[in-house]
């Protein structure tokens, strides 16, 4: 195990961490977004609520082949971001006659952001990346006191 490998680990985690937040505030940003993309046929979509996908890293065949022959001395390398989804699931529809997106029966359809799960998201995510910060620093303190060791 190399010296920075656990400052390797957090460094990846805290940039997952920190594209999940950026994520989630575009969510929010847009949860009232009733004109976001545009379809084939030239009709309007809201905004579609997007999630991050988290993979670890550095897993390949090799890894796994290492692990089943009881070999594998290799450690954790840390996360990254397999992908941002959208989610699939079916917008709001918010009676407003008045609107100007509204269809023949007065329905406006809203973004699938719900304002309440957003924002548990982003304490997870927070919560996540102060714990990474942690252990970045105590990392950094068994380092320095390693080092005094030499004097």
């Amino acid at each position: 195990m190399g010296i920075f490998n656990s400052f390797n680990a957090s460094a990846s985690a805290l940039t997952a961490q920190r594209l999940r937040m950026d994520v989630i505030s575009s969510n929010l940003s847009n949860a009232e977004t009733t004109r976001a993309t545009q379809t084939e046929d030239g009709q309007w979509e809201p905004y579609r609520r997007k999630m991050v996908e988290f993979q670890p890293k550095g897993e390949t065949f090799q890894s796994h082949l290492q692990k089943a022959m009881g070999s594998s001395n290799t450690p954790a390398e840390g996360v990254e971001v397999s992908e941002i989804q959208k989610d699939e699931s079916p917008f709001r529809m918010v009676y407003n006659p008045n609107h100007p997106d509204a269809d023949d029966n007065g329905y406006v359809a809203k973004p699938n952001v719900d304002p309440l799960k957003e924002m548990v998201d982003l304490m997870s995510a927070t919560r996540s990346y102060e714990a990474n910060v942690t252990a970045v620093n105590a990392s950094k303190s068994m380092l320095m006191k390693a080092l005094e060791i030499g004097r």
